[in-house]
């Protein structure tokens, strides 16, 4: 357990965090170096997919704006760096010594808040939500080791649950969703449950016309080709069945209740599965042709699966809730959301997931607090976003020095590759007088994650 935490110890910085190097300005140039190198492969890969997504016309004024946007991007994460290394080697000196604090936490904070000026004021939001998202982890982590309080079974189903729910109600009271989550959940529960006059009546007309066309003039000489064409046909009997079936008058969708709960959940499970193997069996491509029997691995690999399960089960319970609460209540409401929500979110045991759990917290959180400001419940406070990325990069970097234990693996393996290794031969042994064995925890966080404190460095 941690102890010691006020000690002030005397240590030279550069025993500390360049033991390679005498010169401090050598040691922050060296880590800035390294992180501009990976920063402009990161920051490359980041853009061109943006350009490919978005289908943007690669005309000159474009491959101007996406040049500097590396640029600018990779100077941010740069700078972070080498402010970093400066930043610690500063403090030791000014301080004539070093606490808790000042080995990793407000170095940290200070470039953070310094280098986050120089990236896009559009993409700090997004930096903001990211870091936010993995700080909350750690910090929680943090408590659980000291002892503050228990691991909760389940903990990141209740934070999902809490989160989606008050996103869908926002989803269905707002006129307006322009918001980037919002695409996520339209995606999930499609079209329909979106803002409306919930207590006006919606007329559809149900025209579902059943084109049987029959090619009696082309016999089809094969018998499995008979079979196909019959199963088809069944197929398309038992949807038109289900279009013309009950349909509550309040119901916004369009076709019967059962079609639009069974055949959304069908078709978020295709979707589900079928991405995730298309892009495995891509891939794997080279490895398939060489043994065909892995295709069966890929094929029901369990995680696969769990994602298919969770989005298909989510969008039928959550509308299977709704048309429920509209036949009871005999009318719609946005209110319907917070229990649809709820109960959909059952469906989130299939995929435990941390990182989505709290990037709905915080898309929450943030939507919430602008709401609050635009209706004058909330004050403004301009600079919050950079406060708020800066506090939480710098628990991110006092975990990867004092506590590495309690840091996500893959944030480590980034700030492995982004310092070309520097952040692991920081000496921990320095810091066994604050009682927090961070030296003991460093070799199990360097076995976990395959990387090692051996390097050697110019500057």
């Amino acid at each position: 357990m941690p102890s010691n935490l006020s000690k002030f110890i005397k240590l030279s910085c550069k025993n500390y965090s360049h033991l390679w190097i005498d010169s401090c300005i050598s040691a922050a140039m060296g880590l800035g170096l390294d992180c501009l190198e990976e920063s402009l492969k990161i920051y490359s890969t980041v853009y061109i997919a943006s350009l490919l997504i978005n289908r943007r016309k690669l005309t000159k004024d474009v491959i101007i704006r996406t040049i500097l946007g590396i640029l600018q991007s990779s100077a941010f994460l740069s700078m972070t760096a080498f402010n970093y290394s400066a930043n610690i080697c500063a403090l030791n000196r000014i301080l004539g010594g070093m606490n808790i604090w000042t080995v990793s936490f407000l170095p940290s904070f200070l470039s953070n808040l310094i280098a986050i000026i120089i990236e896009k004021p559009t993409r700090r939001t997004l930096l903001c939500l990211y870091v936010s998202n993995i700080a909350t982890e750690t910090l929680f982590n943090m408590g659980v080791w000291r002892g503050y309080f228990p691991s909760m079974p389940y903990g990141q189903t209740y934070i999902f649950a809490a989160s989606i729910t008050v996103l869908l109600y926002l989803h269905r009271t707002k006129r307006i969703n322009q918001d980037s989550v919002y695409n996520i959940i339209r995606f999930v529960i499609g079209p329909y449950e979106q803002f409306q006059n919930c207590n006006q009546e919606t007329k559809h007309l149900q025209t579902t016309t059943c084109t049987e066309s029959s090619d009696s003039n082309q016999e089809c000489k094969r018998h499995t080709f008979n079979i196909i064409l019959k199963s088809f046909e069944i197929y398309k009997q038992i949807i038109n069945n289900l279009k013309n079936k009950y349909k509550h008058w309040s119901c916004p969708h369009p076709h019967s209740c059962a079609h639009y709960i069974l055949m959304s959940g069908i078709k978020l499970f295709s979707y589900g599965y079928g991405i995730q193997v298309a892009i495995k069996l891509i891939l794997q491509s080279p490895n398939i042709f060489k043994r065909p029997k892995h295709i069966k691995n890929i094929l029901f690999k369990k995680q696969y699966l769990n994602i298919a399960t969770f989005l298909g089960g989510f969008s039928t319970l959550y509308k299977l809730t709704l048309c429920s609460l509209r036949r009871t209540y005999d009318k719609d409401s946005p209110k319907f959301a917070i229990p649809a929500g709820l109960i959909a979110s059952i469906a989130f045991i299939a995929f435990p997931n941390n990182t989505l759990a709290l990037y709905f917290m915080w898309k929450g959180l943030h939507l919430i607090w602008n709401e609050g400001v635009e209706k004058g419940i909330f004050p403004e406070f301009k600079w919050f976003v950079i406060f708020l990325y800066s506090f939480s990069t710098a628990v991110l970097f006092h975990a990867a020095i004092v506590e590495p234990q309690n840091l996500r693996s893959s944030y480590w393996k980034f700030l492995y590759t982004a310092s070309g290794g520097r952040i692991a031969t920081i000496s921990r042994s320095c810091l066994e007088p604050f009682g927090m064995n961070s030296n003991k925890y460093l070799q199990e966080i360097l076995v976990k994650t395959n990387t090692t404190d051996q390097h050697t460095f110019l500057f």
